[in-house]
């Protein structure tokens, strides 16, 4: 098994120092599913959180005014060992394309320490006119606070 592992994560974003930003989390008891770990659809909810606590706290975003806001238009996650409740986890943040109106992050499920993820993925968003509901030019604080955690 550790053979295919170490196959099919080569070349992905498989451990801590492949990060650069990482937000802690909580597990609740509500994301375990009956099989009594968290549930795979929770994963994107923490993709989520690390992604939009990221933009508001380094890119200045206003979630309830600012004219333009960003929205998910694809994710994937692929998942490696489980997390249960009451883990304590942090989801690790990473740039890995900046284009004119859209942005895709590489987001890593960790155990609190631990240098190898439980899950990873993508999550990319395309930021729109809020009222006009189309795409526009990342604003320009928001690329500056997304351009310090692009990756090669």
């Amino acid at each position: 098994m550790k053979l295919k592992l170490k196959i099919m994560t080569e070349g992905k974003l498989v451990h801590r120092k492949d990060y650069r930003y990482f937000v802690p989390i909580t597990t609740r008891w509500m994301d375990n599913d009956i099989y009594g770990h968290v549930n795979n659809v929770t994963y994107y909810s923490y993709f989520d959180t690390a992604a939009n606590e990221y933009l508001i706290k380094e890119g200045r975003l206003d979630i309830n005014n600012a004219p333009v806001v960003g929205f998910v238009v694809h994710s994937n996650c692929s998942y490696l060992s489980p997390i249960a409740y009451p883990d304590k986890i942090e989801a690790g943040l990473c740039v890995k394309k900046i284009g004119n109106s859209s942005v895709t992050y590489g987001v890593g499920i960790f155990k609190k320490g631990e240098d190898q993820v439980c899950a990873y993925g993508e999550l990319v968003h395309v930021f729109v006119d809020r009222n006009e509901n189309k795409s526009v030019s990342i604003p320009a604080a928001i690329r500056g606070a997304l351009e310090k955690l692009l990756i090669n």
